[in-house]
């Protein structure tokens, strides 16, 4: 498994168990825990860590973007892996360093998330609603260009 896919699906199995149990778990032990268990000698570990934290600072605007997104799923209804998928997936497309992850392969990434610990339709459901966010967000980038003459 590449390493930045292992480190995804770490992040997602931390923030799982973080919201499993309704956030109160200390999130810092639990993915110490796991990237111990599951990765051992590992040279990704900082990008866990900047998924994890990063969802976990922006999980109001996450949340909200979800809610916004796919109204007829409401988030407390989602199951928690496509929950949290979710929030990995707007995260990387929304905050992280475009160089470092294009918004196309945050994309991807989180079908493959979806696909190997979700049900049935958790890859559709990821894959339609980023694409929604996504296709917003270069609709946006393309308005605020309008008028814009170059020199």
């Amino acid at each position: 498994m590449a390493s930045r896919h292992l480190a995804r699906s770490i992040a997602l199995q931390t923030l799982y168990e973080w919201d499993f149990f309704d956030k109160k778990p200390d999130l810092e032990e639990i993915v110490e825990r796991n990237i111990e268990m599951l990765a051992g000698d590992f040279d990704e570990k900082d990008f866990v860590k900047k998924i994890v934290f990063g969802v976990k600072n922006t999980l109001e605007k996450l949340d909200k973007i979800i809610e916004v997104t796919a109204p007829e799923r409401p988030i407390n209804q989602l199951s928690l892996i496509d929950r949290n998928v979710l929030r990995i997936g707007l995260y990387e497309l929304l905050y992280s360093d475009k160089e470092e992850v294009p918004p196309k392969v945050a994309i991807d990434e989180a079908i493959e998330l979806a696909k190997n610990f979700g049900s049935d339709t958790s890859g559709k459901f990821v894959n339609g609603v980023l694409g929604t966010v996504y296709k917003e967000l270069s609709e946006n980038e393309l308005n605020q260009n309008d008028g814009v003459k170059e020199k």
